[in-house]
């Protein structure tokens, strides 16, 4: 497990609640999304090859595998890494081999996306679980589709690791996709295209011209497997009605008019699986690949796609589809939202020590209020530390309790439940200032005094603010606030998955769905195995199961 032996340093999860984190990555997405709209790489990549890819298969089949935001931390990517490169998978008694493609949905690296983070966190796990391709078999491919984490460097080093042609592989996967957007002739007359989306905006001219391309080779008899981003079919239902109107307007203007069908849309982005199915469409979200788990139990039992109250002028003709399956559960993702108060002060040291700082500055401007009070005369209720210690508490508490995504709307829940939220840490505050001001320390000279409270007060109150937080959280989550800051604040790395696709020679598509409850978190090293083998091996049972019955599309 020495970086210098195996190439790239395993990183730990993401502790996405740490103030650092936040304020860097905050930074980052807003350069991406200033200067992204100036200097777009999908523009550019007009210069590049614009070939439509083949993959026949073997005797007219394929198998295909997809995964999902997988970039986080070590042994949860890797243990997906691990049965992604096992050359076949048991699964209720069928034998599926090893795909002879690879799609990764989006989201390949977390936080930011740069060259060392996709080393670590991308293609050295995924390097180490098949360091190359047996000989007995070809090669397997992988294409990748970029995710909002992989724009935040403007797609730079997506495009290295991903788009490039010199030792185009990544470890035993060799990669032959040119631009961040593909179309691939599969057997049977399938199709898969990707999409890149850049934050969610239009299709650039260089994208729908290569599609408008690829396209002329459909027939009426051509079905389409259509890899996205995001699952916008989910938020344009919760979030934002436009959420789907650049997939929408793709598929009417450039797949519709050539009589194809698009028969399975697939993405990541929500850390989960689910499903959602229509008269001749399915729709699957599938983020399971090494990310935080995200929940399941807030998904709308039925959607309509395109929303009836979308704002284009133009739209395809709305369907209803209905909510099939998910992974987790409905009652598993409930209960696992109760571990907040457990893995939000492990998970989130630095959060829970800057909890622990404004608590103690609270307390030393109402303690210094307190003091004053006994030396003097009359009632004083006024400070000027103290006020503003207050205001930065309710303004910081308020932002806090944001909309699901970045392009939600705020609303009077919203600051009804960061207002009380703030009055709590406040009420905590006062508390503590009360309980601190019973001790003989507040009695001290004042440098020792300080030390004490910078020693004792500080780490107590951050540990006390942090179990605030998060019964604030679980609350704020029955009103549709602060879901995400919910489950990303506990890091849950167990609870994965993956998808396992196969097209038979009569046209048919299978998926199979994996569920993975439990992650490995002990390996041993096996320095001494074939080439192709991985060079770590589970120290415990990796298990794994269906997510949801296999389905099949004819």
């Amino acid at each position: 497990m020495n970086p210098i032996e195996l190439g790239f340093n395993p990183r730990p999860p993401v502790p996405w609640l740490g103030p650092l984190l936040l304020l860097s990555t905050g930074v980052r997405t807003l350069l991406a999304i200033l200067f992204g709209a100036y200097l777009d790489k999908r523009e550019l990549q007009n210069a590049l090859p614009g070939d439509v890819i083949e993959e026949p298969g073997t005797d007219g089949e394929l198998w295909l595998d997809y995964v999902a935001d997988l970039g986080d931390g070590f042994n949860s990517t890797y243990s997906i890494a691990y049965l992604l490169a096992q050359p076949e998978l048991e699964l209720d008694g069928q034998t599926l081999p090893r795909g002879q493609m690879l799609v990764m949905g989006g989201d390949q690296v977390y936080p930011t996306a740069s060259a060392p983070a996709y080393e670590d966190r991308c293609k050295g796990p995924y390097t180490a679980a098949l360091p190359c391709s047996p000989d007995s078999t070809p090669q397997p491919t992988l294409y990748a589709v970029p995710g909002n984490h992989d724009w935040y460097d403007g797609l730079t080093a997506f495009l290295r690791l991903f788009a490039r042609q010199r030792d185009a592989s990544l470890g035993g996967w060799r990669t032959k996709q040119a631009r961040s957007y593909f179309a691939v002739r599969l057997p049977a007359d399938w199709w898969l295209l990707a999409l890149d989306e850049q934050f969610g905006a239009y299709v650039d001219d260089p994208q729908l011209n290569y599609f408008e391309a690829a396209a002329r080779q459909f027939g009426p008899d051509s079905k389409v497997i259509l890899a996205v981003p995001e699952p916008s079919w989910v938020k344009a239902t919760t979030e934002h009605p436009d959420a789907y109107g650049a997939v929408d307007y793709f598929i009417r203007t450039i797949i519709a008019p050539t009589g194809a069908r698009v028969r399975l849309m697939l993405s990541g982005d929500l850390h989960h699986y689910a499903r959602y199915s229509g008269v001749d469409r399915e729709l699957v979200t599938c983020g399971g690949g090494g990310a935080y788990m995200y929940p399941t139990h807030q998904l709308p039992p039925e959607i309509t796609v395109p929303p009836t109250d979308t704002l284009s002028r133009r739209s395809s003709q709305s369907r209803p589809f209905q909510l099939t399956a998910t992974y987790p559960d409905a009652p598993t993702s409930r209960r696992l939202g109760w571990g907040i108060f457990g893995r939000l002060p492990t998970r989130n040291a630095g959060f829970t020590t800057l909890l622990g700082g404004v608590q103690t500055l609270l307390m030393l401007a109402m303690a210094g209020i307190a003091t004053q009070q006994r030396n003097e005369t009359g009632l004083r209720l006024f400070s000027i530390p103290l006020v503003s210690m207050l205001v930065i508490t309710l303004l910081a508490t308020v932002f806090f309790a944001k909309p699901p995504t970045a392009t939600g709307k705020r609303s009077w829940r919203h600051a009804i439940l960061g207002v009380g939220h703030g009055l709590g840490q406040i009420g905590l505050a006062a508390l503590g200032t009360w309980v601190w001001l019973m001790t003989p320390i507040p009695d001290w000279p004042w440098p020792l005094s300080l030390i004490g409270a910078l020693a004792v007060y500080w780490p107590v109150s951050g540990l006390i603010g942090s179990q605030l937080v998060a019964l604030y959280l679980l609350i704020a989550s029955r009103f549709g606030v602060n879901i995400n800051e919910l489950y990303a604040g506990q890091g849950i790395d167990d609870v994965k998955s993956f998808l396992r696709l196969h097209i038979a020679a009569d046209g048919a598509l299978t998926v199979y769905p994996f569920a993975v409850d439990r992650i490995c978190r002990e390996w041993r090293t096996n320095p001494t195995a074939p080439d192709d083998r991985p060079w770590l091996e589970p120290a415990q049972n990796l298990v794994y199961r269906p997510a949801d019955e296999p389905f099949v599309l004819r």
